[in-house]
């Protein structure tokens, strides 16, 4: 006799529960997976203060896949070094072994087959989940503190349709305590202030400054007491926002310091954030944390940083009273702390919490009689499937994506494409659900150079303009879509849902074109972390080139040739197709419409949208770099 099943069972099993708005995907895949080992997810308390971190998610709300890079190249003092290793041998440096559901969340080895075993990752009802449990097994959340690093309000159309809302509302929800930003930024000043007002949590920073002439300004002030101080937390100082906050827990004093992305004034249209402005600010950063040890005698004292990891490691030598860093921007997922020596000979903890969701780091800290006597840290992959959802928040997001898009929404700076009359009076999750195309292979973006991804948004561009050479920046942020799933209009918003995603095409002259490879390969290979953006290479469509990362500027770029055969003539002049662009505001459509209908245009007849050509430059001299493996172009030397 066969067994019945009741409707609720049977609703469950396809999907179609109370969270199914929140898990679309369950049906496909690991329902029949592999369980969790024994105790993957228990982490007894070790000390009296457990700090629980997450960063960069960029508005995933949902569980995704996400492919960590094959390429993550160190130079100079990081050659060798976490996070600069891939692949086997990050798995052997954090201690790791392969063909393991730890495998499967840190590197990208074997990343189609495990996708298909795991299921997908991260996911905020899963998260929560995982939070509470962390905080059950520490005694309570009266004995927690849970931070994250930034990136947390950007990164998907819903959070790019509620300015940020939306994030700062599930935030709330999952119990985020204290947070620092860089594409919190993106959105306009008052709107950055109004999420602000709306967090539950402390939102810090010691170098986000108010500019002088905003300080003599009576709209900025009048903004700023709309929002009860906010905006302008010390004008003495011109502190925008809190630098710092102490908890007291147990006993023990716990000092969290806030360190936004020093290069939000160069990296994001200043457009934005007129009144306020960012920088490393090492200097002030000392002074700071010595006067916090001499007056608020804290028992730790935590950097909560948007710094990205290399500058970390530097900046955790250089700054005396660090016990650790917990950091973001550059989506490492680093689950073995790089331990570094102080300029007092102090020891000091730097570790990153990857991206997406991925990952909750967990410090245990073990304060006695007002002394650190002991640290430990341990970093969990969340598998979406081995958690089971929260209901507050599984019914949260279910309500915020039924919420309907109107003619109220903003999505561009610029006046007359603020909304498109397409999406109105659809649901949020409606306009998300729509099948584009089936991919040919895995999608992704991730490492330092070409991912499949960023292929297509550089064919879009360069369909859309037909322009010979198409621009699109390298950031890391941007989920992955498998081979033979359909891209859905969520996985393009996850690619490039900004507040300045307009299209542009442009002239430029050969030299032109190389003196723009250039100095972006200073900024993320130069020597001096420092000096360095934090990001990856620029993809370009239509053209192959090749890089030399160990040379100096001027010198790292050669041998480029467009894809009909042409090498680049630096007197030549060429249309150039790109977006986000943060000077002045294009004229172009929005990206994400432009790559809509590039993908609806360009699949075949079975619904398979093909890529003929991944421009992957030629590496030069990292053939024994430890930061690369399996790479699709050549590497010479």
């Amino acid at each position: 006799m066969s067994k019945k099943i009741d409707r609720r069972d049977f609703l469950k099993l396809m999907g179609l529960g109370a969270g199914a708005v929140a898990a679309p995907w369950a049906v496909n895949r690991a329902l029949a997976g592999p369980k969790p080992p024994e105790g993957f997810y228990d982490v007894p308390m070790q000390g009296n203060v457990r700090l629980l971190h997450i960063t960069d998610v960029h508005g995933q709300l949902l569980p995704v896949y996400f492919r960590e890079p094959n390429v993550n190249l160190g130079v100079g003092e990081a050659y060798g070094r976490l996070p600069h290793l891939v692949g086997k041998r990050l798995l052997k440096a954090m201690d790791m072994e392969p063909n393991t559901p730890r495998s499967y969340a840190y590197t990208y080895l074997n990343f189609e087959q495990d996708a298909h075993k795991y299921g997908r990752t991260g996911g905020f009802a899963h998260i929560k989940t995982l939070l509470d449990r962390l905080r059950e097994q520490a005694g309570g959340r009266d004995r927690t503190i849970t931070l994250d690093s930034g990136d947390l309000w950007q990164g998907s159309a819903t959070a790019l349709w509620t300015r940020g809302v939306d994030m700062v509302e599930a935030s709330n929800i999952l119990g985020l305590d204290v947070m620092v930003g860089h594409w919190e930024f993106t959105y306009k000043e008052e709107e950055v202030l109004n999420n602000v007002a709306l967090f539950k949590g402390d939102f810090i920073g010691q170098n986000v400054r108010v500019k002088p002439d905003a300080l003599m300004s009576d709209e900025y002030l009048t903004m700023v007491e709309k929002y009860d101080g906010r905006g302008l937390y010390d004008e003495d100082a011109g502190y925008a926002f809190q630098p710092y906050v102490i908890k007291e827990i147990d006993g023990a004093k716990v000092c969290i310091v806030g360190q936004a992305f020093p290069r939000t004034g160069n990296a994001n249209p200043q457009e934005f954030f007129p009144d306020w402005s960012f920088g490393l600010r090492e200097d002030d950063m000392i002074e700071m944390v010595e006067a916090i040890r001499e007056e608020e005698k804290p028992d730790v004292i935590v950097l909560l940083s948007h710094n990205g990891m290399d500058v970390d490691i530097k900046m955790a030598e250089r700054v005396p009273g660090l016990n650790a860093v917990l950091g973001g921007h550059t989506h490492d997922g680093i689950a073995k702390p790089v331990k570094v020596k102080n300029v007092e000979g102090h020891e000091c903890w730097v570790t990153n919490a990857g991206s997406n969701g991925k990952f909750v780091g967990v410090l245990d800290l073990d304060v006695q009689g007002g002394k650190l006597k002991g640290i430990q840290y341990k970093q969990l992959p969340v598998i979406t499937e081995w958690l089971p959802e929260d209901k507050e928040m599984a019914a949260y997001l279910k309500q915020m994506r039924n919420k309907v898009y109107d003619e109220h929404i903003v999505e561009s700076r610029r006046s007359d494409l603020f909304y498109n009359k397409d999406r109105v009076g659809k649901t949020f999750d409606e306009i998300l659900s729509e099948k584009l195309a089936i991919a040919d292979r895995t999608l992704y973006r991730r490492g330092n150079f070409m991912g499949t991804w960023d292929q297509v948004l550089c064919n879009a561009l360069r369909w859309e303009f037909n322009a010979d050479i198409s621009l699109s920046a390298g950031v890391r942020w941007g989920t992955s879509t498998l081979k033979g799933d359909w891209i859905t209009m969520e996985d393009l918003m996850t690619q490039c849902a900004i507040t300045y995603g307009e299209t542009y095409v442009t002239e430029m002259s050969g030299k032109q074109i190389h003196d723009m490879l250039e100095g972006v390969a200073d900024n993320l290979f130069d020597p001096d972390p420092y000096l360095q953006s934090g990001g990856d290479m620029v993809r370009v469509g239509g053209m192959d080139y090749t890089v030399e990362p160990g040379e100096k500027l001027g010198k790292r770029i050669t041998n480029i040739i467009l894809d009909d055969g042409r090498k680049l003539d630096p007197e030549a002049t060429y249309t150039v197709a790109g977006w986000a662009t943060v000077n002045r505001t294009p004229e172009g459509r929005l990206m994400w419409d432009v790559v809509r209908d590039y993908i609806l245009a360009n699949k075949g007849e079975d619904n398979v949208l093909r890529l003929p050509k991944i421009n992957v430059p030629t590496l030069r001299g990292v053939a024994d770099n430890p930061g690369i493996a399996d790479y699709a172009g050549k590497v010479i030397g």
